[in-house]
């Protein structure tokens, strides 16, 4: 009987593949043919577009003679453009239908729902996919991921259920869960499943070897990490997530959800993502291009801050007490400014402002309060008096003579032409041009208010004989109002290795933007990082309430390196597990010799090199970092901070650096009570690199063991 059945289940099996292959084919088919209509479409747009231009070129009349015909002129443009507008239109429309369809011939979808909108109604097919497109008669072949209706497939329960859509609760009775392996037109597998951990496309997944680049995870989100990614628009959103719960993942799924949940009116240069450092960036750049949208703005807080900085002034460490900071909000209304807080700007040995010209405006506008408002009324005046003397220096013969020495290519570079004027104004113009060019960057020094001594104001502010670069920082925003009014969305990586320092200034930097702070309060490696709820009180004075959600669930390593750094979190409450199957259980190796030590980490490098995927030997410190290079040289290549991950072999690289990849094998090949002292910090760090590892972990010390590990119960395996 047992085989009987087996052999009904096979048939059954053969029968849904041969059915949803036949859909697939169907659906690739309409694609192919919507590929070419598009691409049609597109070029049919370009030709016409192309012939209407020069019709319009020749009809139009530009040397009016008359008022009338001016005016009949001036119609005849604002015509001609908004006919330009509609072609412009309707090829950026066609060319996004393009590129979903392009994204969809790599995977037409991934999943399949059955729903029953009501006891009487027939169920409804509908197939999940990166994208949405639907045929000309309207019918969706594919729905988007991020659309309502696909929730009730990421809430992963069959039976009733519900979703939003357009501020109702519409209740659906789930028949079906379908999950897809596609490449193309061809199916390889699928699987009828309820509970996602069990199901086979994220183990077979997870099984896969690490890459340089990151992957999406549209396919396998979870229902803890669906949450996250929907969870509805929130002053401050914070997520903790131990290691290898997808927090990056969710991160930039969240970021493609909102691009479709706003994408009338959300551009990609509103949305900022601060990442811990490049090698990182590099990592995820792949990730949302690959789903059909643009990547973010993506710096570290050195690169933001450094920007914002005075040339020359590094953006240290942070570690300043966060009151200090309030105590500038505080006192910047009662200020007093003098000529002693004003500086000069001059370039090429002309003064354009003096501290003198600065205090004579900051006392007309005295009657409004110190803080932006006043600087953007003084701001704008210096603005204005600068243009004027430029206009006064262009009339000028010395500017015309300057004008008339330019060589060719000085022309080229500044107004992309050879100068040929013919009357005294055409002069005056170019010249004007030419000194807008030349003393730029005293223009923009104005702009960015280099006339206040910011340094002297905020040793004022916080009483002290001298600041700190974020205080300086935090200083010019609570008295210019320099800020990203733009920002609509600010995502901040690794939120536990910000100082509370640090985090108030981004608060303030990107104070119009909604926050999402992502973090694992064991990974804080640096000892000036903070706690969840020092982060939180930051934000909800400066931002709002804060949400905050958990992902506890691993996703990343085997159960026995899940039960290790499990282990390092020293708290009973996380119940983190791991959804991998087993694997070898972490070595923990004890040499008797450096030398020793450093031939058991030669020997797992030649082994890592046979094809094991990506192996980092991960190490604290960059001290540790040049011990390697100069035991191992360039048998073992170093990844520092402006290098890119290798395709696969084996690498060294900084904890620092490490953090927020993963690796199919992590070597620390120091854990010994010198490299890892008795401490909360040296368990965070263990804890990190240890995390780093999916399949494979080696930790070798010779002496003493670290007391952190040795605390736990680790003792020599091999």
């Amino acid at each position: 009987m047992a085989i009987q059945d087996s052999k009904v289940d096979r048939a059954a099996h053969d029968a849904m593949m041969a059915a949803e292959q036949e859909h697939l084919s169907q659906v690739y088919g309409e694609l192919l043919r919507m590929r070419q209509a598009l691409s049609g479409k597109l070029d049919a747009i370009d030709a016409e577009a192309a012939a209407d231009k020069g019709l319009m070129a020749e009809e139009l009349t530009l040397n009016a003679t008359s008022f009338d015909e001016a005016l009949e002129t001036y119609a005849a443009i604002n015509a001609a453009n908004r006919v330009i507008e509609g072609y412009n239109m309707a090829a950026e429309t066609a060319q996004a239908k393009l590129a979903d369809v392009e994204l969809l011939l790599r995977q037409p979808y991934f999943a399949k729902i059955v729903l029953r909108y009501g006891p009487d109604k027939e169920p409804r097919e509908l197939y999940i996919g990166a994208a949405g497109v639907a045929d000309e008669d309207f019918k969706r072949l594919v729905v988007d991921w991020r659309s309502p209706v696909a929730e009730v497939y990421y809430n992963q329960a069959n039976g009733p259920t519900s979703y939003q859509a357009n501020g109702r609760t519409i209740e659906v009775d789930l028949l079906l869960r379908r999950q897809f392996d596609i490449e193309r037109n061809v199916l390889r597998a699928c699987f009828d499943t309820t509970v996602a951990i069990e199901d086979p496309l994220l183990l077979a997944s997870l099984s896969t070897e690490r890459s340089t680049h990151m992957k999406a995870i549209t396919t396998t989100i979870q229902r803890e990490q669906n949450a996250v990614i929907r969870h509805e628009d929130v002053p401050v959103l914070l997520v903790s997530g131990v290691a290898g719960s997808g927090k990056t993942s969710v991160l930039l799924q969240r970021i493609a959800y909102l691009f479709y949940a706003h994408r009338d009116d959300l551009d990609p240069d509103q949305v900022h993502l601060m990442s811990p450092n490049p090698v990182f960036t590099s990592y995820i750049q792949n990730v949302l291009p690959e789903m059909g949208e643009r990547n973010p703005h993506t710096r570290t807080w050195d690169q933001l801050a450094s920007d914002l900085l005075p040339a020359g002034m590094s953006p240290g460490k942070g570690d300043v007490e966060v009151e200090r900071l309030y105590q500038m909000d505080a006192g910047v209304a009662d200020l007093h400014l003098t000529q002693a807080d004003f500086a000069q700007i001059a370039q090429d040995g002309t003064r354009f402002v003096t501290p003198n010209q600065v205090d004579s405006l900051m006392h007309r506008f005295e009657r409004v309060p110190v803080g932006p408002r006043r600087i953007t009324l003084v701001r704008e005046e210096l603005l204005k008096r600068f243009d004027q003397r430029l206009k006064r220096m262009a009339a000028s013969e010395s500017a015309a003579e300057d004008l008339e020495a330019l060589s060719i290519e000085e022309q080229l570079r500044i107004f992309h032409e050879t100068l040929h004027p013919q009357t005294d104004a055409e002069v005056r113009e170019l010249a004007l041009r030419l000194l807008r060019d030349r003393y730029a960057d005293a223009r923009r020094a104005i702009e960015c208010d280099e006339w206040l001594r910011i340094d002297r104001i905020a040793m004022r502010l916080v009483g002290a004989t001298g600041v700190a670069p974020v205080e300086w920082l935090y200083a010019k925003m609570a008295l210019t109002g320099l800020a990203d009014a733009e920002a609509r969305y600010v995502m901040i990586d690794e939120v536990q290795d910000y100082t509370a320092a640090q985090l108030a200034c981004l608060a303030k930097y990107f104070r119009r933007a909604h926050f999402m702070l992502l973090g694992d309060e064991n990974q804080a490696i640096h000892d000036a990082s903070i706690t969840f709820d020092q982060a939180s009180t930051v934000f909800e004075r400066l931002c709002g309430p804060v949400s905050r959600c958990d992902l506890m669930i691993s996703y990343r390593s085997t159960p026995q390196i899940t039960a290790l750094f499990a282990r390092l979190a020293n708290d009973e409450a996380m119940q983190i597990r791991s959804v991998h199957p087993d694997g070898p259980p972490p070595a923990i190796v004890a040499c008797d010799s450096q030398q020793a030590r450093y031939d058991r980490v030669a020997q797992l490098i030649d082994e890592a090199q046979d094809g094991s995927g990506l192996t980092a030997v991960i190490v604290p410190w960059k001290a540790q970092l040049r011990a390697l290079r100069s035991a191992f040289g360039d048998r073992l290549p170093i990844i520092e901070d402006r290098d890119s991950l290798p395709e696969q072999g084996v690498f060294a690289t900084t904890l620092k650096l490490a953090k927020g990849l993963e690796f199919d094998q992590v070597i620390l090949p120091d854990v010994s009570s010198a490299a890892y002292p008795a401490s909360d910090g040296s368990r965070r760090r263990l804890y990190t690199a240890i995390s780093r590892a999916t399949h494979r972990v080696w930790l070798l010390y010779e002496g003493e063991l670290s007391a952190v590990l040795s605390d736990i119960g680790m003792a020599d395996t091999a």
